[in-house]
Parts: structure tokens; C-alpha cells; sequence
């Protein structure tokens, strides 16, 4: 009262923003764009995803465009599609559809596993797709590179040993040697398609020719194999709730064919957030780990 007499009593608004450090329009366009065009995705793969249409904007300038248009968790954005799609009668797209679908409950916390370098450990785990109108039940063998989170898939109508080798000779040791790389560990859970006597056991027996050792996850703790449950939830979610709702599949080559080029737009096309990956593909993170081997082994 002394110093400042009457006014001094009053409330002062707080400084005015500085409008210059304000993200551009256009690119504040292209983030609410995308906020509506994929309302999964996170503020990370946003960032990396408008990066490669010519849109340079930070992690955390995407969340400050999605605060100030409400729009910073997914259930926001899923509203704000909605309510779009009510008013212009907009057409969805198939990741918008499965967006929508989306189960609400996060992810299980994981651990962290530790990896050097592409093929030091790979994760390999079995996905039960459904069942196929004239083909039977079918199973997925699943592999991913800890390291570079490069991933192989194979459809099978049977969960035995057979079928879990079969992926590692067909798919993922002829990546490994095209790219001059070992494949040194294998982590799985303890079903009986992976764990059996050595000496009778045709995945076991797989491993110790090729020189594999083997990991086996802790028993009922399936976080323990993260790294492939989430690949799991990735190519339920982008894949197959996807093709069947467009197509009727009658025999199980064309579901491997349709999953073959899913696979190679993963591997090659999606960035990944991954703590190895930092927002670039599997397979250019792969690429790139192939120094790291040379630097620690081969020199």
C-alpha cells in the first residue's frame, strides 16, 4: 500500500506470450491434420512422421499445438474425428477405423533388455491370428531384433517346433548373413514349441547347430518377452484388423503374401520410437548397428 498505493492491491495479469516463438500456422495446420488423420499415434511418431512430409517441428511443439486445441489425449482426438466426421460426413480411412476401435487400456509395464548390437538377441514368440474358414486355425511365428526391432512373420496352421525353426532357417538367418551379421541369442517364453529336451527337440536342436544360445523367459511373466507382445498388439491393430474387414481370405497364401509387403512397409517405411531406433526405421537402425559389430568384433 505504501509503495504502490491502491493499484498495487489489484491483480496483474501475467506477461503477454511472446507470439514469435509460436509454432507457424502452416505447420500448426499439418499437426492438427495429422492429429485427426491418425489419432494413435503419439507425439513422438507425429513429430518423425511430419519430419518426413517436410514439416520440422519437435516432440514437444507438436504437444503445445495439441494443448491449445485441446487435443493432447487420444480420447481428445478421437472426439475431435468424430465430431468431423459428423459435420462434413467425412469418409474414414482404415487407420482412422481402427483408431477408433482402439482398446483404451495402455500397454503392461516392461523392462528394459539389454542389447549391444543387430543380432545379439532376437525375441521370438507365437501369435494366434484366428481361425480361417477352410484353412483351419492359424499361428504366427514372430521374430524382432532387440536392437534394430527389424521384425520376420510367418503363417503356420500348426504351433509345434517345426514351425518355430522354420521361421529362423526361412526368414530371419538369411536377413542376418545378407546383412554380414550373426544372430548370437534367442529369448523366448517356455512353450513346448520352444523348450524341450535338446536331443529330441527340433528347435533346440536348430539352435546348438546354428550356435544359437537360447533364453527362456520367467515363468507366467509373458512383459518378460515385451519386446514381441507389442510387435503383437502393433500388427493385430495396423494389420489384420484391417485386411478383414476388406478382404475374405480362403487359403493361407494370400494372408502371407498381404502380411509379407505389411512387413516390408514396417521394416523399411514406419519409424520407430524405440530406444535404439530414436524416431528412424528398424531397418536403417539395423543398417547403421552393423559399425557397432564391426567396431566391438570383427576389428
Amino acid at each position: 500500500m505504501d509503495e504502490g498505493g491502491v493499484d498495487g492491491l489489484l491483480d496483474k495479469d501475467r506477461r503477454g506470450p511472446n507470439l514469435k516463438n509460436r509454432t507457424d500456422e502452416r505447420t500448426e495446420a499439418a499437426v492438427l491434420a495429422y492429429a485427426l488423420e491418425q489419432p494413435a499415434h503419439g507425439q513422438v511418431r507425429s513429430s518423425n512422421e511430419l519430419r518426413k512430409r517436410g514439416f520440422f517441428i519437435s516432440p514437444s511443439g507438436v504437444r503445445g499445438v495439441w494443448l491449445r486445441h485441446g487435443l493432447a489425449k487420444f480420447r481428445d482426438r478421437l472426439k475431435a474425428l468424430e465430431a468431423k466426421m459428423a459435420t462434413a460426413g467425412l469418409v474414414l480411412t482404415e487407420a482412422q477405423v481402427q483408431a477408433l476401435e482402439k482398446k483404451k487400456h495402455d500397454d503392461e509395464a516392461v523392462g528394459e533388455i539389454d542389447t549391444a548390437h543387430p543380432g545379439y538377441l532376437g525375441s521370438q514368440d507365437t501369435f494366434y491370428v484366428g481361425t480361417l474358414k477352410g484353412v483351419g486355425r492359424v499361428y504366427q511365428q514372430t521374430f524382432v531384433d532387440t536392437y534394430s526391432k527389424v521384425a520376420c512373420a510367418k503363417l503356420y496352421t500348426t504351433k509345434t517346433p517345426i514351425t518355430a525353426a522354420d521361421l529362423l532357417n526361412d526368414r530371419v538367418l538369411p536377413l542376418f548373413e545378407e546383412h554380414g551379421l550373426p544372430l548370437l541369442r534367442m529369448l523366448t517364453d517356455r512353450g513346448t514349441e520352444y523348450c524341450g529336451r535338446a536331443e529330441r527337440h527340433d528347435y533346440e536342436l536348430y539352435l546348438a547347430v546354428n550356435d544359437i544360445d537360447h533364453t527362456k523367459t520367467k515363468a507366467r511373466s509373458p512383459q518378460t518377452n515385451g519386446i514381441c507382445e507389442r510387435f503383437h498388439k502393433t500388427v493385430l491393430q495396423e494389420f489384420y484388423q484391417v485386411v478383414f474387414r476388406k478382404k475374405l481370405y480362403t487359403d493361407l497364401e494370400t494372408l502371407q503374401s498381404d502380411l509379407d509387403a505389411w512387413i516390408f512397409s514396417y521394416n523399411t517405411e514406419r519409424t520407430h520410437q524405440g530406444k535404439m531406433c530414436c524416431g528412424r526405421t528398424p531397418m536403417a537402425t539395423l543398417e547403421d548397428g552393423i559399425q557397432i559389430w564391426e567396431e566391438k568384433f570383427v576389428a
